[in-house]
């Protein structure tokens, strides 16, 4: 399975009820061994349709879309993303043009992230549509409005241009407000087993040394939305706390990590715990000296 560049917001988090589809466009240029262009198409998690400028080819990337759509659905999604290929190489020569890298040969990235997310339970809705330049926001579309803005100063010409298109903004108001929902929900249909699937985490108090922080580290869970935190004697504790991002693990479940940066003589005498809130389950962890999970090893237990 080919890794995507994720340079803009990152993958949206799933939590109970909610159901997003996603793809991700990546142009790459400049001396790199990653695909020039790829499409990444997500249904919540999960990764469901994988197409690279190498390839020239959509491929699907889970058995609920393999099993369900035939030859048209493939034939039709590999057009598209050979058009689209062409369309991104002369993009991001522009953009380069843009940001006065005409001349340069180093490693560009155009990447741009779109949607929607719908929640089963109330019903609600949202749509996203964003572009980022070499790992910064770039252009955004605002629904609400139907037009495209920018952050900065280059993006103008961009969004200018794109503004002026009316019919691809009517396609694309199409696409986010009424087309996306029904692939999605069609999508979430064909996969309702694999994608309501429910994992819970693995939760461990590790220290590299007596003298380091207390990691509060849980992984292997899925969905990926969780809270993980500190209490001290029963009470959130939020100081002295370093909390690190979701990251996925390779079989497409999750993990996350909270650091407690406090002395050993102060959680000894005070009831500390990490408490960790998935929708399977929540765990609760006192942090006690025979919980604490470590590569170092005392003088009393070393070989002399």
């Amino acid at each position: 399975m080919k890794t995507c560049l994720l340079l803009l917001i990152g993958i949206q988090l799933v939590y109970a009820g909610k159901h997003y589809l996603q793809y991700i466009y990546t142009c790459v240029s400049g001396d790199t061994d990653f695909p020039e262009f790829t499409t990444v198409g997500l249904v919540d998690e999960g990764q469901f349709v994988y197409f690279d400028s190498n390839t020239m080819k959509a491929v699907p990337k889970t058995e609920w879309i393999r099993q369900n759509e035939g030859a048209d659905y493939w034939n039709s999604e590999t057009q598209i993303c050979i058009g689209t290929t062409q369309v991104y190489r002369n993009r991001i020569q522009t953009l380069k043009d843009q940001f006065n890298q005409s001349e340069s040969t180093g490693v560009h990235t155009f990447q741009r992230m779109f949607g929607c997310e719908w929640d089963d339970q109330t019903g609600e809705t949202n749509a996203f549509d964003q572009h980022g330049y070499d790992g910064k926001d770039f252009v955004s579309l605002d629904l609400k409005e139907l037009r495209y803005i920018s952050p900065v100063q280059q993006g103008i010409p961009t969004v200018q241009k794109w503004n002026n298109e009316k019919s691809s903004l009517d396609y694309w108001k199409n696409y986010l407000s009424i087309e996306c929902f029904d692939y999605l929900k069609k999508y979430v249909q064909y996969g309702k087993s694999s994608l309501e699937k429910t994992v819970s985490p693995q939760v461990s108090l590790l220290q590299e040394d007596p003298s380091s922080p207390v990691a509060c580290h849980a992984t292997g869970f899925y969905p990926s939305g969780v809270t993980i935190n500190w209490q001290k004697n029963g009470q959130d504790h939020d100081e002295d706390v370093n909390l690190g991002g979701i990251v996925p693990n390779e079989d497409g479940t999750f993990q996350v990590m909270s650091k407690l940066n406090v002395k050993p003589e102060e959680w000894k005498k005070n009831k500390y715990e990490c408490v960790v809130e998935h929708k399977s389950r929540t765990t609760r962890s006192v942090l006690t000296e025979d919980k604490i999970k470590t590569n170092y090893v005392s003088d009393h237990y070393r070989v002399h």
